[in-house]
């Protein structure tokens, strides 16, 4: 017997939205909510790891870098295509990994984000609730 949600290929799934981040709401509770739900602990975390994680790319580039300017051994034919080569894929290493980077940033960028609505919403209920208990006292 089956519990939970069953795979149907032929169901409608809600595609990635800009830049393959999942668009808001297609994931997360099924009550049609606007998905995961965060305290303010956890989205510090959040950003903190994905920056981490942008800076631990950003230092292999360094690495990548040093393929893309790769020189072969000797000044045969087989030494400097072999070289080409490795420069070549040097530069797309280099170019995916600044990809990669950016888009840790991005998602850090959108928990920053999350964190000032958080404030925010917090604030406003703060403020909410002394307005109401301003005249029981």
């Amino acid at each position: 017997m089956t519990t939970g949600p069953v795979y149907d290929p032929g169901g409608d799934w809600t595609l990635p939205g800009p830049d393959g981040v999942r668009v808001p709401g297609s994931y997360g509770g099924g009550d049609g909510g606007g998905g995961f739900e965060y305290d303010e602990e956890t989205l510090r975390e959040l950003v903190r790891e994905w920056r981490d994680l942008a800076a631990e790319f950003r230092a292999d580039i360094a690495q990548a870098e040093k393929l893309g300017r790769v020189q072969g051994p000797g000044i045969e034919y087989a030494s400097s295509g072999n070289a080409e080569l490795v420069r070549a894929s040097g530069s797309a290493l280099t170019k995916t990994l600044r990809q990669r980077a950016d888009y840790c940033d991005a998602m850090a960028d959108r928990f920053v984000t999350a964190l000032g609505k958080y404030a925010e919403a917090e604030e406003t209920h703060a403020g909410q609730i002394a307005d109401t208990t301003k005249g029981i006292l």
